[in-house]
């Protein structure tokens, strides 16, 4: 029973749009009709300032990291990161908001946080990097959960390999939108960052 109560658990948590709630409880505004549409933690940055999006980044890295204690919390026979990747599954289709989920990567990276510190901390690293070097928040994602996957061989770890590599894939996917822009030189910048200073002196 114990079982079934982390799975389902896992997912909930995952479902709770963050994004949605924060703007629509506290600013009247449904982030999913402004922006990109995405009810994520960088639309929420977009549509309702950084104190908003810090918010909801911390909420939706802390679902990946509940979901993945649970198994140790509730003492059940799973593995962490599937319950992890549950809570990644809920946030991209939640049930709390008709189904129209964020893209998994502040949630992705709670899981990576909960289950393996030093993984999580290359990851950010990474992240940041390629931040910097684009300006672009979507280029960064994908590049640094690129980079994880090639990381993860390292660290003898099956299951974190098979995950990562999975999420990665979904991650992808979710952002095929995103990667069409960014072929196309239209993607939105953040205001820092190389490639924000050099379309900013053109």
């Amino acid at each position: 029973m114990n079982t079934v109560f982390a799975i389902v658990l896992a997912y909930l948590l995952g479902s709770i749009p963050s994004g949605v709630w924060i703007g629509k409880g506290f600013y009247k505004t449904d982030i999913r009709e402004h922006g990109s549409g995405n009810m994520g933690t960088t639309n929420t940055f977009r549509v309702l300032g950084t104190k908003a999006g810090i918010i909801v980044l911390v909420m939706d890295i802390l679902k990946g990291s509940l979901a993945t204690l649970l198994p140790l919390w509730l003492n059940v026979p799973i593995h962490p990161l599937f319950t992890g990747v549950l809570a990644a599954v809920g946030h991209t289709l939640p049930i709390f908001a008709n189904f129209r989920g964020g893209k998994a990567v502040a949630t992705s990276a709670g899981i990576i946080l909960a289950y393996n510190p030093l993984f999580f901390t290359l990851a950010i690293t990474c992240f940041l990097i390629y931040l910097l070097l684009s300006s672009m928040v979507s280029f960064a994602s994908i590049a640094a959960c690129l980079s994880a996957v090639l990381i993860s061989l390292f660290m003898g770890d099956f299951w974190l390999i098979v995950v990562t590599m999975a999420l990665t894939t979904y991650i992808i996917i979710r952002h095929r939108e995103n990667i069409q822009r960014i072929r196309q030189g239209t993607e939105s910048l953040v205001p820092f960052g190389l490639n924000y200073k050099r379309k900013n002196k053109q």
